[in-house]
């Protein structure tokens, strides 16, 4: 139930709030919100309310919106169509078709329908790359629906099997990074950042990764990529490079505090000490993973040896959702095969779907916690699903109990952009038909080439 007053000054009243600012912090209370920015944060008097809209909470967790540090929206078209395959043949068979057949209206509807997912299921920032062309389209789509996303163009020209149409000449892809990151680093009131993207060692010269990292590091952006994902990519790095996955891209100045490394599976001795030594993020997605029949990351193990750990559902195609639920229940329960069912508590992994998430993308200053003076990114959560009750601890009802389904309210930047369930960035009913219009036609495209 919503009471519309001024959309600049709201309320949030009546939730559990759970500021994750510190673990095991909860009380009932309210979050008041004026120009985008958290005011207040407390049991607040109705004179508080006064002239603001209230958005209803009762029955409910705030929580601050969640970060996933590893997505591409753009293979949002893909979803439900490369079942069956492990990552290597995924890529070559599916994927890469896949995106070299996309026009700039697919990767734009392909945004668009991971953007809304992402929102309705109370995810407000996310770290995402892109395919190599039209990613102007993907940046487009961010500043229309109000997520705050840090994306960017992938990268590559390498790659057996790799259609032609993604083989980029180095210089060229490198000056079209530059001329994006540019025009949208800081762009939509602060919301959009850009990130250099190389897709993975296999798909760049060491000539290309280094002048991602020349690039990021000259303008002050965050460097992403892929890295010990599957037993054949690592073993195909090592014929190639002569050095372990990892190794290869420490090498190439590819670890760092600004760097976010999706995966982490396959490590070698020593990889986790290097990674906890240089400050680079481990992006965890345990449902692609699986999926793919990748492996399972020892997050414990990454953990303890100091490594920051986020969680990111990877791209539809290789998971199906882009749930941070489904990846933080994942996440909780995964470990206890090897560690034990106390192998890491809830309220960790909460942590790392919110602050640590925020921290990965150098934004732990503006979101990923409920403070004053930070920015209004947060998440309603119903908590009276027959899967959240009955009441107890709020970290372990979220993470085992939550879904997508129960967000109730979304706010970026103090705007809401899901009220009561219903994404209102945009036209569910029109954006749907975008979809399936775009996929149709690239599924020609993609027939016309095979």
């Amino acid at each position: 139930m919503t009471t519309r007053q001024h959309d600049d000054a709201l309320l949030i009243r009546g939730g559990l709030v759970v500021p994750m600012a510190r673990d095991r912090e909860f009380f009932v209370g309210d979050v008041a919100v004026r120009g985008g920015r958290i005011e207040a944060v407390g049991k607040l008097d109705a004179e508080a309310a006064a002239g603001r809209r209230v958005l209803d909470a009762g029955g409910a967790a705030v929580l601050p919106g969640f970060v996933q540090g590893h997505v591409h929206v753009v293979q949002s078209l893909l979803r439900h169509q490369a079942e069956g395959l492990e990552l290597l043949d995924w890529l070559r068979l599916r994927t890469l078709p896949y995106e070299a057949a996309l026009d700039g209206d697919a990767v734009e509807a392909a945004a668009e329908l991971g953007i809304a997912e992402l929102l309705c299921g109370g995810t407000t920032a996310a770290l995402d790359f892109g395919t190599t062309h039209d990613h102007e389209r993907v940046f487009r789509a961010a500043a229309r629906l109000g997520v705050r996303l840090c994306s960017g163009k992938t990268h590559m020209d390498l790659g057996e099997g790799t259609p032609a149409a993604l083989l980029e000449d180095r210089d060229r892809s490198l000056a079209e990074a530059a001329e994006l990151g540019d025009r949208w680093h800081g762009a939509a009131d602060g919301r959009l950042s850009y990130v250099v993207a190389p897709r993975f060692a296999l798909s760049c010269t060491p000539e290309l990764l280094a002048g991602c990292v020349a690039l990021a590091r000259g303008r002050g952006w965050l460097l992403a990529t892929h890295a010990a994902e599957s037993r054949a990519e690592v073993e195909a790095v090592r014929g190639l490079t002569g050095c372990g996955n990892i190794s290869y891209l420490d090498r190439c100045g590819l670890t760092g505090g600004d760097v976010v490394l999706a995966h982490g599976i396959h490590l070698e001795p020593g990889d986790r000490e290097l990674l906890a030594a240089t400050g680079t993020t481990i992006c965890h997605c345990p449902g692609a993973n699986l999926k793919l029949g990748s492996g399972i990351a020892d997050v414990p193990a990454l953990l303890a040896a100091g490594v920051r750990v986020a969680l990111g559902a990877d791209g539809p195609p290789c998971n199906n959702r882009l749930s941070v639920f489904h990846e933080m229940a994942l996440a909780a329960t995964l470990p206890a095969l090897r560690h034990g069912p106390a192998a890491i508590d809830p309220w960790r992994v909460l942590a790392m779907a919110t602050r640590d998430g925020a921290a990965a993308l150098h934004l732990g200053h503006e979101i990923g916690t409920l403070e004053a003076g930070k920015a209004a990114d947060l998440v309603v959560v119903d908590l009276e699903d027959w899967s959240m009750l009955p009441a107890g601890d709020p970290a372990s009802r979220i993470v085992f109990g939550g879904s997508a389904q129960m967000v109730r309210h979304v706010l970026v930047a103090g705007r809401p952009l899901v009220v009561d369930g219903t994404l209102v960035a945009a036209d569910p009913v029109a954006l749907a038909q975008r979809v399936g219009d775009a996929w149709e036609a690239t599924r020609r495209r993609m027939e016309e080439r095979a």
